[in-house]
């Protein structure tokens, strides 16, 4: 595990540090906010079209050479945004970062599932997913306060961490067990399709409320009066983050996943209304309600993507653990994109208020999902 926690931790560091920072690069460039949210859902876009070719990837090239592209394409094209801010040029680097980004996702939590037995499956994914939230929870809220006091140049430098992550990769690969099997097909050659029927239950919740944290993430700097109350905000969202993510998998494996579902469903969608009331007024944040709202996101965001990823892994044979990695990883970086893009056109076209009323009204469309019990293969 320790290979693999240093890979994530600073593959990780190079997408925190740029998430709130690079939307900001393209507003002072000149983007509205419209093309603000289109910066990480570029991003995240071509991180969704990678992990769909991450698991052919892997069977065709093995474990190292997919790891190490993938660290080296996340954080080697960082710098170049000090090039320029204008929209094209951001838009097509964070198009790259996105290939990279996909790699990493698929292949971290894919890892997980090689390494360790069903059993600790949920305490070892709380211990994946700490080595993500914690530089979420440093460089979230760090990121535009020192793009904006320091200098972009500052995170641009940052984000370029993942290339130190190459030599943990490089020995991560080493300790996977050769290349992952070729899926089970049906009797006419295709893929078996019921393999992916009871995932959309995990994705859907997964969707929902990365929609929101998304959206929060991308927005923040911009619709919170006064920058301080920004960085505070992400900054309890992503400290609850990291401890709900942390130590959902240990009650999972105790306790099982099905009891916690629905409670975080409805968390989302009343958090994501309670940020629309609170960012109402543009002159007057209100604050309590915002940092509150912060924190109960924060709740959902961290142990719905730990517990969704339990329930992902669960539901499907040990053979299509890679799919189930993918598909997982498809509706954490797809609701993301979404909650970027969505939200920004939305409130451009209206207000921030009433985008992230949108969002809540879809985490409640989606409560079922959290009802209905999944199976076992």
């Amino acid at each position: 595990m320790r290979p693999l926690v240093a890979m994530t931790c600073s593959g990780f560091c190079g997408y925190a540090a740029l998430l709130a920072v690079a939307p900001l690069w393209a507003v002072h460039g000149g983007a509205g906010t419209g093309g603000a949210g289109l910066v990480n859902g570029v991003l995240l876009a071509f991180t969704v079209l990678t992990q769909l070719l991450v698991p052919a990837a892997l069977r065709r090239f093995g474990w190292g050479p997919v790891l190490i592209a993938g660290m080296a394409l996340l954080g080697a094209p960082s710098a170049l945004y000090a090039v320029s801010d204008a929209l094209a040029p951001v838009l097509a680097i964070s198009a790259v970062r996105g290939v990279g980004f996909g790699v990493l996702t698929v292949t971290g939590s894919s890892a997980v599932a090689a390494l360790v037995g069903a059993e600790r499956r949920g305490d070892a994914i709380g211990i994946y997913g700490l080595a993500i939230a914690l530089p979420n929870l440093l460089l979230l809220p760090a990121g535009p306060w020192v793009a904006q006091h320091v200098g972009f140049w500052v995170v641009f430098c940052v984000s370029a961490v993942p290339v130190l992550g190459i030599p943990a990769a490089r020995r991560l690969a080493e300790a996977l067990p050769g290349r992952p099997p070729e899926p089970a097909r049906a009797a006419t050659g295709a893929p078996v399709f019921a393999t992916l029927v009871p995932l959309l239950r995990p994705t859907l919740l997964l969707l929902t409320v990365t929609m929101a944290g998304g959206a929060a993430i991308t927005f923040v700097p911009q619709m919170v009066s006064g920058s301080l109350l920004g960085a505070l905000g992400l900054l309890v969202m992503g400290l609850v983050a990291a401890l709900s993510r942390w130590r959902a998998g240990r009650l999972a494996d105790r306790y099982g996943t099905q009891r916690f579902l629905w409670p975080l469903a409805v968390l989302t969608a009343t958090s994501a209304a309670l940020v629309a009331w609170s960012v109402a007024d543009p002159q007057a944040t209100r604050a309590g309600v915002f940092l509150a709202a912060a924190a109960m996101l924060g709740l959902a965001y961290g142990a719905l993507q730990n517990l969704t990823l339990v329930v992902a892994f669960a539901v499907v044979s040990r053979r299509h653990h890679n799919l189930a990695s993918s598909v997982w990883n498809i509706g954490f970086d797809g609701g993301t994109a979404l909650g970027a893009v969505a939200v920004g056109v939305i409130a451009q076209q209206t207000s921030f208020t009433t985008a992230f009323l949108v969002v809540a009204g879809l985490a409640v469309l989606v409560l079922p999902a959290a009802v209905v019990r999944g199976h076992r293969p």
